[in-house]
């Protein structure tokens, strides 16, 4: 059985698209979903793979909004740079659409670097986008403005800025709404989003920075998506408040399952919609810890399989719906992304990414674009250098 034929028949699996729609036979033609029935009887004139999904879970491929492609780090000098990021990291992870970013480092990593690598991952089989920007200002770009990085190159779906956060440059109320407005108005003259993708560190200001904006110009609150923002307890209530002003958050999926349960009860007992909730893994990013002085103490590095895990908590924990943690990593990220047609859903017409789970909720195969990356568990397709 190749798996890697044009088309496929995935047969017999319960499917969440993210919406609960039982057994179901899935029909990839292709990169693209041709068909989802409930049988597939038809006879096809040329040669296709069966797969047997039989008491198996089909759901969406996952969607991360914040993964450090070619590393993050660099908050302790040279040798804390973290390297770039493998394909089968992030296909053994569930994940078929990812958006990359700067950080701290926009001295020694440059978003040409970042281009390449998100063009690189696309040719290995993933969709990948990327925010021009990082922390500071200026804002790091490849044209020489944020409007036209946004408007020019097709990658690019907004751009990175960092608040409350003494790595940060501080940004001003004015310097904050002309960034927005300059990633509004390359959004609209692409077709895209033009998100401002908002760091948010653990200074007292929290999201106060991105309210007087909204508070003081015409920026739609939909034009910001804070991220990272469970970091503390006050800021994840300032959160929950942002949501009930009409924003949306991303949250950064915990390694420890626990946490993660303790915050999605917070967020299902605030009862606000979370349609406007997502969570992304921070994978490949340096997770420095600071004393109360600001010094360095110490550092980890983010795991793109964080997300999955995440989901398989919340699910196990059985406080809501699989289909509730579901949209959380599928279908809210598309939408945050403006390609909620082609990702993040399985219906006929989408792209065809796929993700088949075992009983315990373990992935057992990968479909990106229609081709098979993960079988088992584990990559079968690697990248160039892998």
């Amino acid at each position: 059985m190749r798996l890697n034929h044009p088309i496929k028949l995935i047969r017999g699996g319960y499917l969440y698209d993210p919406e609960e729609k039982g057994v179901r036979d899935i029909v990839l033609l292709g990169d693209r979903i041709a068909w989802v029935e409930d049988q597939f009887n038809a006879v096809y004139p040329v040669e296709m793979d069966v797969i047997d999904a039989s008491d198996k879970i089909v759901i969406p491929g996952l969607i991360d909004l914040h993964v450090h492609l070619i590393g993050g780090g660099g908050e302790a000098g040279p040798t804390s740079r973290v390297p770039e990021i493998r394909l089968s990291k992030i296909t053994e992870a569930g994940i078929t659409t990812l958006a990359g970013l700067l950080g701290t480092d926009n001295v020694s990593r440059h978003l040409e670097t970042l281009l390449v690598k998100a063009k690189a991952l696309c040719v290995e089989g993933i969709t990948t986008y990327m925010y021009t920007g990082s922390y500071h200002l200026p804002s790091s770009t490849i044209t020489g403005s944020v409007k036209r990085d946004i408007a020019l190159i097709n990658e690019i779906i907004g751009v990175k800025i960092a608040i409350s956060d003494h790595r940060g440059s501080q940004l001003t109320f004015t310097e904050l709404a002309r960034l927005a407005s300059e990633a509004r108005a390359g959004g609209m003259l692409s077709g895209k989003v033009g998100v401002v993708h908002v760091h948010v560190g653990d200074g007292n200001r929290g999201l106060e920075p991105l309210l007087d904006v909204v508070e003081h110009t015409e920026i739609p609150i939909n034009q910001f998506l804070p991220t990272h923002i469970a970091r503390t307890s006050s800021l994840l209530q300032q959160g929950i408040e942002w949501v009930r002003k009409g924003g949306c958050i991303d949250i950064t999926a915990p390694k420890d399952g626990r946490t993660a349960i303790s915050i999605f009860e917070e967020l299902y007992a605030s009862k606000i919609d979370l349609g406007k909730v997502t969570f992304s893994s921070d994978g490949n990013g340096s997770k420095p810890k600071y004393n109360d002085q600001g010094g360095l103490v110490g550092m980890s590095t983010g795991n793109v399989s964080t997300l999955i895990k995440t989901f398989r908590s919340l699910v196990e924990a059985k406080q809501t719906s699989l289909v509730d943690v579901l949209r959380l990593v599928t279908s809210n990220p598309a939408n945050r992304l403006g390609i909620s047609q082609q990702k993040g859903r399985i219906h006929e017409g989408a792209d065809a990414d796929l993700v088949i789970l075992d009983k315990d909720l373990c992935i057992d195969k990968v479909f990106a674009n229609g081709r098979l990356m993960v079988d088992a568990g584990r990559a079968v397709v690697k990248g160039t250098f892998e």
